[in-house]
């Protein structure tokens, strides 16, 4: 068997299940969306270029976007089930397998990578007073994502769970310190102490003992990864779901406990508890924590006014996930809800946790309040019309979608 050509097959057919559905990703708009953020960006960043502040921490800002695209190691091995037996004969021989799609994978982060450094580069030279190179610090970055990357993989195979979550706290660790050393230090005592901590940190990896291959941390990591991208197409296009990773979160248990005990309220219950552990709610968090952070950062301009709407849109993005989490739901039919409680549920629920973000992400402009009142509340009339148009637009398709069915 040719574990390679298994591998450039097994993405072959993945990508053919998937470019079927980029069509009407394009005809959603999602295109002109993306084309005006970006005009709206280059305007943005056009402006900080020819007035950079004088306190500018260009130095943090580097640190703080770049570590985590250096960190980020996922590798892409489309195992499935059936290869824990079809495929445990060539274990010895499966580094064939996987070098490939660890190549690829790295190839592309580091293009990613180069992209956004070139992006930050014109800020970074124009703020700091001792620029590095751009050459040696692409370089210095390409070193620390290939050891990044191993690292990320070497973690997997590891027997111990304890042992897998304490170096992947070091890999948050090296990079991290390796990079802030290279921006904050002269060159040579910079490239010293990264060598040895990346001696270390690559002598540290061989001690834990690893599987030869981790087939089910393995292919659950890939489910989760292929459910991911099914999920962001969901938000344009009906596509068939895959297995949802279950976060047990424990802060958040008591959300919904409060919901009185009725029928026309357990759809929302188990929404309440499904989005509280999926992958959606992460999401949610990171997106609002970026978009509050770029809204504080542009509040005295009109870039935060559309800043906070494309925030405020990805969200409600996001948010649509919700009614496929259950499209056929075993439990659904055992327990029979009473008719037009789920869609009602789906909708209110929706509309409230998008109208809690749209608060969220307005208070950064709050303080500007008395020196620009009508940006700052005009900002918030539209947040809240906003959330009532994702509301209306729902509605109006769940509307058609009936009206097709009847037909």
């Amino acid at each position: 068997m040719n574990l390679r050509e298994l591998h450039a097959k097994r993405r072959g057919q993945f990508w053919g299940e998937i470019l079927p559905y980029l069509g009407y990703v394009i005809q959603s708009g999602v295109a002109f969306v993306f084309l005006f953020v970006l005009i709206a960006f280059a305007a943005w960043y056009t402006s900080i270029l020819q007035n950079v502040p004088p306190d500018l921490p260009i130095r943090w800002i580097m640190l703080v976007v770049l570590v985590p695209i250096v960190i980020n190691s996922s590798v892409r091995t489309y195992l499935r089930i059936a290869d824990t037996v079809f495929l445990l004969p060539q274990e010895s021989r499966m580094n064939t397998y996987f070098r490939s799609g660890w190549i690829s994978g790295v190839i592309y982060k580091i293009i990613s990578l180069g992209i956004v450094l070139l992006t930050l580069w014109p800020l970074y030279i124009r703020s700091d007073i001792a620029p590095k190179p751009l050459l040696a610090t692409f370089a210095v970055l390409t070193v620390l994502k290939l050891l990044s990357s191993y690292g990320s993989w070497r973690e997997q195979l590891m027997v111990s769970r304890n042992a897998a979550a304490s170096y992947r706290a070091l890999r948050w660790l090296v990079p991290t310190l390796a990079f802030a050393a290279w921006l904050w230090y002269p060159t040579g005592k910079a490239l010293i102490f990264m060598a040895l901590i990346a001696v270390t940190y690559y002598a540290a990896l061989s001690v834990p003992v690893r599987h030869r291959v981790a087939w089910e941390r393995l292919i659950a990591v890939e489910r989760r990864q292929a459910s991911r991208v099914m999920m962001v197409l969901s938000w344009f296009v009906n596509v068939p779901q895959r297995e949802q990773r279950v976060h047990a979160r424990r802060w958040l248990s008591g959300w919904g406990k409060g919901l009185p005990w009725r029928k026309e309220t357990a759809y929302r219950y188990l929404l309440i508890k499904s989005l509280t552990r999926s992958d959606i709610l992460g999401i949610l968090i990171r997106i609002g924590v970026l978009g509050a952070v770029l809204v504080w950062i542009t509040r005295e301009g009109l870039t935060s006014v559309i800043v906070y709407l494309i925030s405020l849109m990805i969200i409600g993005l996001q948010l649509s996930s919700l009614r496929k989490l259950h499209p056929e739901s075993f439990w659904l039919h055992v327990y029979p809800l009473p008719a037009g409680t789920r869609r009602e549920n789906e909708g209110k629920l929706i509309f409230q946790v998008q109208l809690f973000w749209a608060l969220l992400l307005w208070l950064p402009l709050l303080p500007g309040i008395i020196s620009a009142p009508l940006q700052v509340l005009g900002t918030g009339v539209a947040g809240g019309a906003l959330v009532f148009l994702f509301r209306w637009n729902a509605d109006r398709k769940l509307r058609r979608k009936d009206d097709e069915d009847d037909e």
